[in-house]
């Protein structure tokens, strides 16, 4: 099995890690890089990056508290959540 100690049946379930916020562990909705190389949700690593200067994945400084946003990975995540509306209609 292995879901049995999962209660979460909806957006959660089957989400590729890539789209998910290493901070949230959420579906990510507005995908933003960071200068460590990772993609964060833009709310999460903006509040994180109040608090901290360093990378909430590796713990290092960051060179550059810079954001930049992830269209390619934007774009992925909406064609996947629009492919799993489909096949549960």
């Amino acid at each position: 099995g292995g879901r049995e100690g999962s209660r979460l049946s909806n957006a959660s379930d089957d989400v590729p890690d890539k789209f998910t916020c290493p901070i949230t562990c959420e579906l990510m909705e507005d995908p933003v890089l960071a200068m460590d190389g990772h993609s964060y949700e833009r709310k999460a690593i903006e509040d994180w990056l109040q608090r901290n200067a360093t990378s909430p994945t590796t713990n290092l400084p960051l060179p550059s508290t810079l954001l930049v946003p992830n269209h390619s990975l934007k774009s992925m995540i909406v064609e996947w959540s629009e492919a799993r509306k489909k096949a549960r209609a």
